[in-house]
């Protein structure tokens, strides 16, 4: 393609996943290639703004390098658009040479077990993007006044951001960008103990280093190891355990956690390992009262790896609230395939495939959770977008530096491919569509409202609100 007939792609998403995806494509500055992003809300960055922890500014200081994605002359944002609703796969094809996926895993992953859907029983997805002001879940309510323990299922580092969030003082989290509404939850909380509890063991456990050395140095909470049980899990040799430092460096952790001896009157958070809930259980009132568990032992599994397998030994622990952290969920888009198994688009390599003949469809790519299931840390997604817009390039005949390659098999060729032409689609369709400008001007406003305070910034959370600040500009 030339400058006169550029490459037009469609970035559906504007987490990291879809701004590594617009910087690789973008880069090549000869090869004249224009990226539009659809996202629908009207806020950018997508779990960095609505899934990091609050009290992790430095993580999210990576929307720098968003920042420069979008200022290049060849990028647009158009914010407030719902793909499927606003606009079809078929007209994005009609428009764009290439549409790439970037709708990362939205949904939680269900305990599938009775008392689920008990009064106190939350996702954890729901929680954070209460806690972060997402405008899907400022109605959450969530009861921290009743209840003096909370179970939150999972060992990963959502399980620990949410234990954490919840025992955090009010003067920690008084610097962060928490929303105000939750601010105000959070400050009236009774809940004395969190007790974290994973299927597997302290060897197998998702968190990252880090995270798990947070937990010890909260200005009002213990961490709390039972040693014993420590080493029973530990008891059963892993193999790829003892090579993975993460999970060496886990262990030592908890170790010296194990060493610890909790002060009276502090809060708590309690790890536990080698239980799998199996039923929610309620109290006469009808809410959430305690989490029946199965223990678990570790026996070997295909591959090497060890799997949990449930024992005859039970437990109950008293709780008025839970949270399940056990993993996110693709969400299907409209007209495009999907594999329900793994939640994902179905791909190959970034390119999505015909759910019938499975060949590559012509036109359509993916990155991200979406394409690769809901693993690793944001810097994960640069290497995962790489792959797929180099597969994009080759089908299209170029190499990431814009050099010729070999046309692949999922060329296409859209019928107006004229960048005025989506634009006005797009306006006439939603009249609250918000520019990059747009979001400039919220972005203005949420960190004006926060300086005051000393805080990065006051979020926005009702999307009326928003498209008022965007149209000021």
């Amino acid at each position: 393609m030339s400058d006169e007939s550029p490459i037009r792609i469609a970035v559906i998403g504007s987490g990291p996943a879809g701004f590594y995806a617009a910087g690789h494509l973008l880069k090549d500055e000869e090869a004249g290639r224009e990226v539009d992003m659809l996202e629908r809300l009207p806020t950018p960055w997508g779990l960095v703004r609505s899934g990091v922890a609050p009290d992790h500014p430095k993580i999210k200081s990576v929307t720098r390098v968003y920042e420069k994605t979008a200022a290049h002359p060849r990028f647009r944002y158009f914010g407030n658009v719902c793909f499927g609703e606003h606009v079809s796969r078929e007209e994005l094809l009609a428009h764009y040479h290439a549409i790439v996926y970037a709708t990362g895993s939205p949904l939680d992953r269900p305990l599938g077990i009775p008392g689920e859907e008990l009064p106190g029983s939350h996702a954890a997805t729901e929680f954070v993007g209460w806690y972060n002001g997402h405008p899907d879940h400022t109605g959450l309510e969530v009861d921290l006044v009743s209840a003096e323990r909370a179970v939150v299922i999972g060992n990963g580092n959502v399980a620990v951001d949410v234990a954490r969030m919840l025992m955090l003082t009010a003067e920690e989290l008084a610097p962060t960008d928490t929303a105000d509404h939750a601010l105000e939850v959070l400050a009236r909380s009774r809940v004395r103990e969190v007790v974290v509890a994973g299927r597997r063991g302290p060897a197998q456990a998702a968190f990252t280093n880090p995270e798990l050395l947070e937990l010890g140095v909260m200005a009002d909470a213990d961490v709390v190891v039972d040693g014993e049980e420590l080493e029973r899990a530990l008891a059963v040799h892993d193999e790829a355990a003892e090579q993975d430092q993460t999970a060496r460096r886990n262990v030592e952790i908890l170790r010296e956690y194990a060493t610890r001896t909790p002060t009276e009157g502090r809060r708590r958070i309690v790890l536990r390992f080698l239980l799998s809930p199996t039923e929610l259980i309620a109290g006469d009132d009808g809410a959430l009262a305690a989490v029946r568990f199965v223990r678990n032992e570790l026996v070997p599994g295909e591959g090497g790896s060890l799997r949990a397998r449930a024992t005859e030994e039970t437990e109950t622990i008293a709780a008025g609230l839970v949270f399940r952290a056990i993993g996110y969920r693709g969400e299907p888009l409209p007209g495009v395939s999907f594999d329900e198994r793994r939640a994902t688009i179905l791909n190959e390599g970034g390119r999505v495939l015909d759910p019938e003949t499975h060949e590559p469809l012509a036109g359509e790519y993916v990155v991200g959770w979406i394409k690769r299931g809901p693993s690793g840390v944001i810097g994960t997604n640069k290497k995962d977008a790489q792959e797929t817009v180099d597969a994009l390039l080759a089908d299209f005949g170029t190499s990431t530096n814009g050099s010729s390659g070999s046309a692949g098999s999922s060329l296409h060729t859209p019928a107006e491919p004229d960048a005025a032409a989506v634009e006005a689609l797009l306006r006439e369709r939603q009249p609250a569509l918000v520019t990059y400008e747009g979001w400039e001007a919220i972005d203005r406003h949420e960190r004006g409202l926060g300086e005051p305070a000393g805080r990065p910034r006051v979020k926005l959370t009702q999307i009326e609100e928003m498209l008022r600040v965007a149209a000021a500009e």
